[in-house]
């Protein structure tokens, strides 16, 4: 089922969207402005801001007036009092995310944990109403040795007989530190969103790690899926829930887990949905999973394997009904993943034939 194309009250006041050229970024923004809003987003660099505000129109939306770019860094100070004047709402979307984990763990956790505490002090300052900030299921649901079932009352063990890698540690501690900082009496209030795997439409050729598996599957560069079962969740559903934790005044304080009905799906699933519903773009689209057993050879000699080892065969039931008690509707995964290749394919990321465009 679809959300509404816009939400029933029509904003007039001025959001802050940072990590403004990402994938679930420009959905948010396009959303807020359809919704009425005044949007101005932060990036890295200034030479991020021609393909940010063109995913934006890719959406189907007139940026005109009222969207600003501002250059703001998480590691650093400067810029944030002005990209937080006079505004209402504030999503803080961006977040560091390695390709690999690194050598030293704290290269990724201290970047997010000490962006989000000035994100959210700069917006206290400013005298914003409420901060949404998006967290990840990497918050919740990993580290635990023999638990399959999680709502928003579970976090991440990050210090426990289970590993888990750094990118997950820098969710739960950024996470844990947001709701420090909101505990020690402030007049911020927040809501932060633990999506799962975020998939959908993409509106540039710059593409999510989740997104890269899609086109893994589809150009040939998954020979054989590993036994991996995540959850799933349209970025225009991710983008909807944001706004609905904006207005609703029940999400205060709250965490809301965002992901698909129908439990978690696995690597040779989507797989399957490809192949169902988009058999023309199929051709390359892995066929078997690859035994646990090969993974855990595999895992003694490859970085990339050994990431893999936590989650192998491990299928987790994850609890939506929060979301959905606030008027909130998510597509499909079927529709999701279709509307994925679609995607790929009409950025010629992918060709037809399922070759790789070299993009």
């Amino acid at each position: 089922m679809h959300q509404p194309s816009s939400t029933s009250v029509k904003g007039t006041e001025t959001v802050l969207v940072t990590g403004g050229s990402g994938f679930l970024a420009g959905h948010l923004i396009a959303k807020l402005i359809t919704d009425g809003y005044t949007v101005r987003a932060t990036i890295r660099s200034s030479s991020k801001e021609a393909g940010a505000r063109q995913a934006v129109l890719d959406a189907g939306v007139d940026t005109a007036d009222r969207l600003t770019f501002l250059v703001a860094d998480l590691t650093v100070d400067d810029g944030w009092p002005e990209a937080m004047q006079g505004c209402t709402f504030v999503h803080h979307v961006a977040s560091p995310f390695p390709s690999s984990d690194p050598k030293n763990e704290d290269e990724v956790i201290r970047p997010a944990k000490e962006g989000t505490l000035r994100v959210l002090m700069f917006a206290r300052n400013a005298g914003v109403k409420r901060v949404i900030m998006t967290s990840s299921f990497a918050a919740i649901g990993y580290g635990h040795k023999s638990k399959h079932s999680f709502n928003e009352e579970d976090w991440s063990v990050i210090d426990g007989e289970v590993a888990v890698p750094a990118y997950h540690k820098s969710k739960t501690l950024a996470e844990k530190a947001a709701w420090d900082f909101i505990g020690e009496g402030q007049s911020l209030e927040l809501c932060v969103i633990n999506a799962t795997g975020i998939f959908g439409p993409v509106l540039s050729p710059d593409l999510s790690s989740s997104i890269q598996i899609v086109k893994n599957m589809l150009t040939g560069g998954m020979a054989a899926c590993p036994q991996l079962y995540f959850g799933v969740v349209d970025v225009r559903d991710a983008a909807y829930l944001h706004v609905l934790a904006m207005l609703k005044p029940e999400a205060k304080g709250q965490r809301i887990i965002a992901t698909s009905d129908g439990g978690p799906t696995s690597m040779i699933g989507i797989a399957n949905i490809i192949r169902r519903g988009r058999p023309q773009y199929a051709r390359r689209v892995p066929t078997r999973e690859l035994p646990n057993f090969v993974v855990r050879t595999a895992a003694l000699f490859s970085p990339a394997f050994r990431r893999l080892l936590p989650g192998l065969g491990v299928s987790k039931q994850i609890d939506n009904s929060k979301a959905i008690s606030m008027g909130w509707n998510p597509r499909s995964i079927e529709e999701c993943i279709c509307d994925t290749v679609d995607s790929l394919v009409r950025y010629k990321i992918v060709e037809v034939g399922g070759e790789e465009s070299g993009v």
